[in-house]
């Protein structure tokens, strides 16, 4: 009996799904995790908070000097009094706008860094997520979360973060300097300070569950940019374009109600917060004229004190909507944290070795797979292919082959069982080192938008333009490719657009051959393509698997025929293996399979 439990060396438990969820609790999330982007350009930073101090220091001197004006300069009648604070006054501004322009250099330099730095994290994780992450996930939420809710962090972490120091020194500053003039005024004004922290925690509460939202509904609206751009022929052809407008209408107006949430509660919390700043002004001037009046204050005091009670109102006021933007932000911190979160469900372990060149031999032992716990899509495959054998996989929609496709180089892990290379689970070999020894050539060929070169040479980022040459005359594009205004410079456009699908075939093959891999996977798919082309990428594909152990989802008779041995599946079980003759005499399921084609093809 063979062992099901030695299941996830290198995969995570099934309780991952609910990950996102566990980690969705607001409340989880460390405003020190996200001070840590900052750590790397902490002299930045040190020089921006310097500049920050010192400006914030000079903002308090302007109170103080008006005081001065009135009690001594306008009651003395002193001119040269006058105009050495003009001048005192001119020099405080000047440096305040020296320390600004610092600060504010500096402050953004970092931000943009530290946005570079999350942004090349997010996209290097996602590199190394596996694909059933990708499964799971539409394009356009991905990439609003590197693109929207990074913005949205950075100003959190910068622009915020300098708010926040700034008018804390203020207030701070302000509030010792009015104990010095009048601390029976100072408490009459501190004691209002708490009902507006209050308004402000409330307010802030409930945008952070609406700005949540509203990213949410944003990139929703990114999704269906996203598909539609990258599905135009197919919206073109059924003649869907007013559909797929009123799609995006939709997305978008849904997204226009989720922000009309968050406009409603700015909008309110601004009024609210100035007539609380403006009835404290008025309660200042009425205590104050009162302390005038008891001669416990002089009149340029008062004013130096309206002066400052402005200031620290304006100070609360903004601490108050800065607290309602952190929380606004830690909406996007977790979206993008969901993201760094998450593990890979495929990884090496620990002791994972790295296999220089491979003989060839693939076995499976007794594996078992399923993508939801629940279906077993693979049921006990036992089967060994020989160094540089070829092998077809036959079988009925849903049978199971594209997953054992999907096993070889661990895009999945078995359920339980094992796969060897050599002899080697592979699960003790390092993801890289297998992948490097397999060619893939998909059935649905997309190529990235560069040249054909390029697109080449993605097999093989160190080949020469002679080996690249080569590669694509052995897979009978040279020909194609030299007839193109730009030949091999030439721009395929987007997933390859502009090429015909049997000329991406050849690229992709080309591609392949470049890679110079010891194991081919080939999705055979040269069903779609017309009889010139599909024989072309035929003999292509022939001299590709030449020397190589090749593994093929078979979908037509040219392609069974090359095959050294055939594997027949049927509802996730191996039953039927063998050469074609062999299987023909069996009479079963393949040769049904056949028989089926081969009236299919001989009406064509």
């Amino acid at each position: 009996m063979f062992n099901r439990s030695r299941n996830n060396n290198g995969r995570l438990n099934h309780h991952n799904e609910h990950h996102e969820d566990e980690i969705a609790d607001l409340g989880s999330v460390s405003f020190r995790r996200l001070l840590s982007y900052l750590s790397p350009y902490k002299l930045r930073m040190g020089i921006a908070l310097g500049a920050l101090l010192i400006s914030s220091l000079l903002s308090l001197v302007f109170p103080a000097v008006i005081q001065q004006v009135v009690d001594s300069v306008l009651t003395q009648g002193d001119v040269r009094l006058l105009d050495a604070v003009t001048l005192f006054l001119l020099l405080v501004f000047l440096i305040r706008s020296i320390t600004t322009l610092v600060q504010n250099y500096n402050l953004n330099y970092v931000g943009e860094r530290m946005m570079v730095d999350m942004r090349l994290e997010l996209y290097r994780h996602l590199q190394h997520l596996s694909l059933s992450f990708f499964e799971k996930r539409r394009v356009g939420e991905l990439v609003s979360r590197i693109s929207n809710d990074v913005t949205v962090i950075r100003t959190a972490l910068t622009n915020n973060v300098s708010t926040f120091l700034s008018q804390t020194f203020i207030l701070i500053g302000s509030v010792v300097v009015m104990v010095i003039l009048n601390w029976r005024l100072t408490l009459f004004i501190l004691a209002l300070m708490p009902l507006v922290g209050l308004v402000g925690a409330v307010f802030g509460r409930v945008l952070r569950r609406v700005s949540t939202e509203v990213q949410d509904e944003l990139a929703g609206a990114t999704v269906v940019v996203e598909e539609v751009l990258q599905n135009v022929r197919v919206v073109k052809s059924f003649v869907r374009e007013d559909y797929e407008m009123n799609r995006y209408d939709n997305a978008v107006h849904r997204a226009f109600r989720a922000a009309v949430k968050v406009l409603r509660i700015r909008s309110a919390f601004g009024p609210l917060l100035a007539f609380m700043a403006f009835g404290a002004i008025t309660g200042i001037l009425w205590f104050g004229g009162r302390e005038v009046l008891d001669d416990r204050l002089t009149g340029g005091e008062l004013i130096a004190f309206l002066i400052y009670g402005l200031t620290i109102a304006g100070s609360v006021a903004a601490l108050a909507s800065l607290y309602t933007n952190i929380q606004e932000a830690l909406g996007a911190t977790r979206r993008v944290f969901q993201i760094i979160d998450t593990e890979p469900d495929v990884q090496d372990m620990p002791t994972a070795k790295t296999i220089q060149q491979a003989k060839g031999r693939i076995t499976f032992e007794h594996v078992y797979f399923s993508y939801d716990d629940k279906q077993e899509v693979l049921q006990d495959i036992n089967l060994d292919i020989a160094p540089g054998e070829v092998l077809a996989l036959v079988g009925p929609s849903g049978a199971g082959k594209s997953t054992m496709f999907n096993l070889i180089p661990r895009f999945y892990d078995p359920t339980s069982g094992v796969i060897r290379l050599d002899g080697i689970d592979l699960r003790d070999l390092t993801q890289k080192s297998l992948r490097e020894q397999i060619g893939l050539v998909p059935q649905e060929t997309l190529l990235f938008g560069g040249t054909i070169l390029e697109n080449i040479q993605y097999g093989r980022l160190d080949a020469s333009e002679e080996e690249i040459i080569e590669a694509a005359k052995a897979a009978n594009a040279h020909e194609f490719i030299e007839s193109l205004p730009d030949g091999y410079h030439t721009i395929v456009g987007e997933r390859g657009v502009r090429l015909s699908g049997g000329q991406r075939q050849r690229v992709s093959i080309a591609r392949a051959i470049l890679k110079d891999p010891r194991i081919l996977l080939l999705d055979e798919a040269t069903s779609s393509l017309d009889s010139e082309s599909e024989q072309l990428v035929q003999d292509a594909l022939i001299r590709l698997m030449q020397g190589r152990t090749t593994v093929i989802i078979a979908h037509r008779l040219s392609t069974i025929r090359v095959a050294d041995r055939i594997a027949v599946l049927d509802l996730g079980k191996l039953v039927e293996l063998g050469t074609h003759d062999e299987l023909m005499a069996q009479d079963g399921l393949y040769a049904k399979l056949y028989e089926i084609q081969f009236r299919e093809e001989s009406l064509i």
